[in-house]
């Protein structure tokens, strides 16, 4: 667990440190619908360097975030999920979601405006 967070004395400023990360959000997301494997991640995610996904991976993990489960067999098997408590941000991320489509038709509404002028 990553203790420095207990130093931390906003809980916003917390949730920011933890999401920290250009991807750990979109990482989320696609977690919070089911469980996948280091592949299918890095496919549903495309431009995000494979060490870069291994490396937020494993700071979520470390976060208590995400859920790595290592299949003992050959060839290995490794699935990542979100915890009870990464679960509990999903709908935070839901409202991301929305609010993000809304200020993406601000954005094309504002760029129609200029094009007039």
């Amino acid at each position: 667990m990553n203790k420095d967070m207990l130093e931390v004395k906003c809980n916003v400023g917390v949730t920011q440190r933890l999401m920290q990360g250009k991807w750990k959000l979109a990482i989320m997301y696609f977690l919070a619908d089911k469980t996948y494997r280091f592949g299918e991640l890095h496919r549903a995610m495309p431009n995000i360097r494979q060490g870069y996904l291994t490396q937020q991976l494993r700071e979520l993990e470390k976060d208590g975030i995400v859920h790595r489960e290592v299949y003992k067999q050959v060839p290995p098997k490794v699935e990542y999920s979100l915890t009870p408590i990464g679960l509990e941000f999903v709908p935070v991320i839901e409202e991301m979601e929305k609010w993000g489509g809304k200020y993406v038709e601000l954005l094309k509404q504002m760029d129609d405006n200029d094009k007039d002028v």
